[in-house]
């Protein structure tokens, strides 16, 4: 009874480790700050407010630490399920196509497109084999 409370708890842990290293990443590249920024600016012109320049242009100062807390996190996650195989592997290639993705890194910037093609096609792959799975009624990265 221990063990499995125990595991429940690890698995709770490690998803919620998941997710906050697939989210934090993707907040570590440019486009999509920028994006993020134009969104709101299209927001707030609907309802009437009018902003000149970036309002969220604050996060690019935040960008790689919070890059890093993401790699970090996914490291963490990865280790996790190996140890125990209570993570789905689905969400850990996820994860890591949008740490690819969002990577922040001046000097590696000439490299972007090789970035958004290999974490993309990682996004899309992991998308793809959860649906097919979900259909099929597989359980993936669950011990059996």
């Amino acid at each position: 009874m221990v063990k499995k409370i125990e595991s429940r708890t690890g698995g709770k842990i490690a998803g919620v480790a998941g997710s906050a290293s697939g989210v934090t990443s993707v907040l570590g590249s440019w486009q999509v700050c920028h994006n993020l920024c134009l969104g709101v600016i299209a927001l707030l012109s609907i309802l009437g407010i009018t902003i000149v320049g970036m309002p969220l242009m604050f996060l690019q100062r935040i960008a790689l630490p919070v890059w890093i807390i993401a790699a970090l996190l996914l490291g963490v996650v990865i280790f996790i399920y190996f140890r125990k195989r209570c993570i789905s592997s689905r969400l850990i290639m996820l994860n890591s196509g949008l740490i690819i993705v969002g990577i922040p890194f001046q000097s590696l910037q000439f490299l972007s497109p090789i970035f958004w093609i290999v974490g993309g096609t990682l996004v899309l792959l992991s998308i793809l084999l959860f649906i097919k799975d979900k259909i099929g009624g597989k359980k993936h990265g669950k011990n059996k």
